[in-house]
């Protein structure tokens, strides 16, 4: 018998139809896109912002001394607005989202994740007004009563502000700006835990809130960091609602209730830029760069902290 050899079969390939030539190449563009806005906006930072970082004050108006001078106290405010903004919403969000899921009615629960996504979408000129009319005149009893009892502590030292619009009022308000955000990721997050999980955790006598404990948070916790560097990042890059509720004197500073509070980049630009002229656009362009700077270091260390639970899973 003489031994015949197959052919190995050809690969088969699947025909392109024009459908999907069209979407996978538009899907190729909005994805490209992405990374040519990025870069065309760090190239116009960059460019613009290398004429300030030399300069003193004989060259610019804004400055006292020199550029660095100018912009620490500045990204001072901007970090710790934000850091107390994030130091309330978070907890808060948790709480709200863990009871539209684990704890509220069913017709409750809906009705409740439409207040939260309305929320969302309130401009920050809104929450602006709101600060300045209603809630900074509200809290004044509060801070009082916290410079009376709490005055040795350096945080609520010092003389209170009559008016309210300190940086502590300013947080506030921004942290009821990044709560619905928050809240709704942290939402879906809790919504995607497996139910068999659940159901074991109650099965084997755990009680509601350490089934929450041992199943639901530990299950969310890369979603809680993502959803709380978003927010993070409203935060940082929020001018409005800032640049009305506070009144600034651009001073490094722990106090929370006195007059004299720290600003923000963001708000700075846009409470300066109108009356700026010549090399002052440049500083005020630079302390963006330093803004986006930030932005960008915060959202890569979330990645990372992210990337790193990546491998847990509802099947583990």
């Amino acid at each position: 018998m003489t031994a015949t050899t197959a052919e190995a079969p050809s690969q088969i390939t699947a025909k392109k139809r024009p459908g999907d030539i069209w979407f996978s190449g538009t899907a190729l563009f909005a994805g490209s896109m992405i990374v040519v806005t990025l870069a065309a906006v760090a190239i116009f930072l960059i460019v613009q912002s290398i004429p300030a970082f030399g300069l003193t004050s004989e060259d610019a108006s804004l400055l006292k001394t020199n550029f660095w001078e100018y912009v620490l106290p500045l990204l001072f405010g901007t970090i710790w607005a934000a850091f107390l903004a994030l130091l309330v919403a978070v907890p808060l969000s948790l709480g709200i989202a863990l009871f539209i899921t684990h704890y509220a009615p069913r017709r409750l629960a809906q009705g409740l994740g439409y207040i939260v996504d309305l929320l969302a979408a309130v401009p920050s000129v809104v929450f602006g007004l709101w600060g300045i009319l209603v809630f900074a005149p509200a809290v004044v009893p509060t801070y009082q009563w916290l410079n009376e009892n709490l005055g040795w502590f350096p945080l609520f030292s010092g003389q209170v502000l009559a008016s309210g619009r300190t940086i502590l009022t300013a947080a506030l308000v921004l942290a009821v700006m990044v709560v619905p955000i928050i809240t709704a990721i942290c939402r879906e997050i809790f919504l995607q835990t497996p139910r068999l999980h659940e159901e074991a955790a109650l099965a084997l006598g755990a009680t509601r809130w350490e089934m929450i404990r041992m199943a639901v948070l530990p299950f969310g916790r890369s979603g809680i960091v993502s959803a709380s560097m978003l927010g993070l990042g409203r935060a940082l890059g929020e001018t409005m609602a800032v640049a009305m509720v506070l009144s600034a004197t651009n001073v490094v500073t722990f106090q929370l209730l006195t007059s004299q509070n720290p600003t923000t980049i963001a708000a700075n630009i846009a409470l300066t830029f109108p009356e700026a002229y010549q090399l002052n656009i440049n500083v005020l362009i630079a302390t963006g760069l330093i803004l986006f700077v930030v932005t960008f270091a915060v959202n890569a260390i979330a990645r990372w902290i992210v990337s790193r639970r990546k491998e847990f899973s509802g099947a583990n």
